[in-house]
């Protein structure tokens, strides 16, 4: 598998075993001064099971993502627009040959339609997901960008989906360059598994029985044009240790040959599927504390990136996570197409089970409760901070002025528009917190944006 050393990696594991206080301190030092951990260093991490040790990583690591980030966290909300599927993976309740579930494609008007049940709920960024196959007649790069089309066309009153992030099958240079014409954010594709014999057993039939095809996608999209990547694991098809440092191979890579870093990074655990035999039982299952300290290294060694954590979780693992690194969520899922037309019934037939069924005003409350802003912005999309631009300001944590600046805007518009009287009225309580903190002049320019929300106005950010 290309750009991942196996053998180093083994030996890594092995080299790397054992740490003394000595080393651990100068680890944590480097990594609270923002700087990114090299392969040796995460690999030290990954070994360490004292649990006091282990509490010291996870201060480290709320530390850095504070500094980085600050107390806001981005909420969005996943749109499946397609579960059909040319690969047989064998995790995916949307694998070729799983006849548990029903297949459809969303029309034009059916993607307008959810996206609108989204915004009348509050939700602003949306993942667009995708099955692997298009609908008949279409090609599958034509079929997401009139996806992506429809999602921005559709409008609630003064509310409109500020930002579409992609999720799909590996394209060929010029189709990512339609694909970031289109309008899209970040362009999402998780390598699944960077060990190559699972890689290849789990992927047995389908375009994604190539492990170097998928791998090259994220060079190809970079030279499309698209500087906002986001990567990540499927966690539980190999050695959570293994699998880490692969990822964080894969990291180097990109930094070496772009210059930028992933923009996000997601940590998936497996969870079961309808029809999907091997999600009931993972080969390597990832207990809730590995899962901890995998969410804490990642923050400690690629200190700029988003974390991204999603409903497959528990309330309380979510809650948890959030302070060892975790900076944006979903919210009120559904993994099936068509999903958001009865929120009462179950998703049975999605792409795995959800653990945490909360609405979108309950995690805003559960958020406001522990202290976070909670965030709809695009402001860095909007005012193209990407690429390497945006890794100028996070990688010395100054994005962070204008990360909480702009969740409090779109904080305020989320509390007038669509939260019920007790969200309105915590929310409206932790803005004035917050708001005191601010200097002088970040006070006067928040006022203004303010009285723009209160005078109907609304996508304003710095």
């Amino acid at each position: 598998m290309k750009y991942i050393d196996q053998n180093k990696i083994n030996n890594l594991l092995v080299s790397e075993a054992k740490v003394d206080t000595a080393r651990l301190n100068s680890i944590l030092s480097k990594a609270k001064a923002l700087k990114r951990l090299n392969l040796e260093e995460s690999a030290a991490l990954l070994s360490v099971s004292d649990p006091g040790y282990i509490q010291r990583i996870y201060s480290a690591a709320s530390f850095v993502k504070d500094k980085i980030y600050g107390r806001r966290v981005v909420l969005f909300a996943p749109l499946y627009i397609s579960n059909l599927c040319g690969n047989s993976c064998l995790y995916c309740a949307f694998k070729s040959d799983n006849l548990s579930i029903k297949r459809k494609a969303l029309t034009l008007p059916e993607i307008t339609s959810q996206t609108e049940l989204l915004l009348k709920h509050g939700q602003k960024r949306i993942l667009m997901v995708c099955g692997e196959a298009a609908p008949e007649g279409k090609e599958n790069v034509d079929y997401y960008v009139e996806a992506v089309q429809s999602i921005y066309s559709a409008e609630v009153g003064k509310n409109k989906i500020k930002r579409v992030n992609v999720n799909c099958a590996p394209l060929s240079r010029e189709d990512f360059k339609k694909l970031k014409k289109s309008g899209i954010g970040t362009y999402q594709l998780f390598q699944e598994t960077y060990h190559q014999e699972t890689y290849l057993f789990m992927h047995p039939k389908g375009p994604k029985s190539d492990p170097d095809n998928r791998l090259d996608a994220i060079d190809r999209a970079f030279s499309a044009g698209i500087d906002d990547i986001g990567i990540g694991v499927l966690y539980g098809l190999y050695d959570y240790r293994f699998e880490t440092l692969g990822l964080l191979s894969h990291v180097e890579h990109m930094e070496r040959s772009f210059k930028v870093g992933p923009h996000t990074i997601s940590v998936p655990r497996i969870e079961p599927a309808e029809g999907v035999g091997l999600s009931l039982n993972p080969p390597y299952k990832l207990s809730d504390e590995e899962f901890k300290k995998v969410v804490a290294i990642l923050r400690l060694s690629v200190p700029y990136t988003g974390i991204i954590m999603s409903t497959r979780e528990s309330p309380q693992m979510r809650d948890l996570l959030l302070n060892l690194g975790v900076s944006q969520i979903s919210a009120a899922s559904r993994t099936s197409p068509g999903g958001y037309s009865d929120l009462e019934k179950e998703d049975a037939t999605g792409q795995f089970s959800l653990s945490d069924h909360r609405s979108l005003d309950e995690i805003v409350k559960t958020l406001i409760g522990h202290d976070y802003i909670p965030s709809f912005c695009a402001a860095c999309y909007r005012k193209e901070r990407t690429g390497e631009a945006f890794m100028q300001l996070a990688k010395p944590g100054t994005i962070k002025g204008k990360c909480s600046m702009n969740a409090l805007i779109t904080l305020k518009e989320y509390l007038d528009d669509f939260a019920s009287r007790e969200v309105k009225a915590l929310g409206y309580k932790l803005i004035e917190r917050y708001f005191k903190d601010l200097d002088k002049k970040d006070q006067e320019r928040l006022k203004l944006f303010f009285s723009h929300v209160d005078s109907g106005v609304r996508d304003e950010y710095i």
